[in-house]
């Protein structure tokens, strides 16, 4: 048999990984179940609490602030996590459809045209505060009234700016984007991820 192989292990490095206290929850205030499912997905570690916040005008980013500030008081020490998200096209803000008809006409002019998903997002301390804003150029294909027609029959529409879902159904709508894809769906996380690795090295496990 020939000499046993050395094989070396850094104890010291393994034993500071070990000892690295795990990352304070993200305060989320937000209700929407996409930003929960896509921190889930980063394995970002976080607690929801609803904003208490009513949305006056059509600025995400004073969305996201307004949202991320009003649950501040609870807290404490945590970092906090507000976003908001519009749909921009030819200058014109789409929000949330009231209703299947204002969804239909969201979707009709959606189709066959380039819109902006843009996103403001807030993340904040006690001590500091980055607002910022991240934008995704979306390109619908050509609808005909019977493809709004069945993509209103999904009920996919419902509690969705612009009127769709690109994670669902809705991803048939779709000709390309150019930009952050989780953006579109919610919450842009590369802006997210960027601020984290910034102002948290390693914390999260970024930076």
């Amino acid at each position: 048999m020939g000499s046993p192989v050395a094989v070396g292990v850094d104890l010291e490095g393994a034993q500071a990984r070990l000892s690295v206290p795990p990352a304070p929850p993200i305060i989320l205030a937000s209700k929407s179940l996409q930003r929960r499912a896509i921190l889930e997905q980063l394995r970002i570690p976080f607690e929801v609490v609803p904003p208490s916040y009513e949305e006056r005008d059509d600025d995400p980013v004073e969305h996201a602030a307004g949202k991320a500030r009003s649950v501040a008081a609870t807290a404490g020490e945590c970092p906090i996590l507000g976003v908001d998200t519009v749909v921009v096209c030819g200058g014109r803000v789409l929000g949330k459809p009231a209703d299947a008809a204002e969804a239909e006409e969201m979707l009709e002019i959606l189709g066959g045209s380039t819109h902006q998903v843009v996103s403001g997002l807030c993340l904040r301390t006690p001590a500091w505060e980055e607002l910022r804003r991240e934008t995704t150029k979306v390109t619908f294909r050509p609808l005909t009234a019977r493809d709004i027609a069945t993509y209103l029959a999904a009920e996919e529409w419902r509690e969705r700016a612009g009127g769709y879902a690109i994670q669902g159904v809705g991803a048939n709508l779709v000709e390309r984007i150019d930009g952050d894809y989780l953006n579109v769906v919610g919450l842009p996380a590369a802006l997210l991820i960027r601020l984290l690795a910034a102002r948290f090295g390693g914390i999260y496990g970024y930076g």
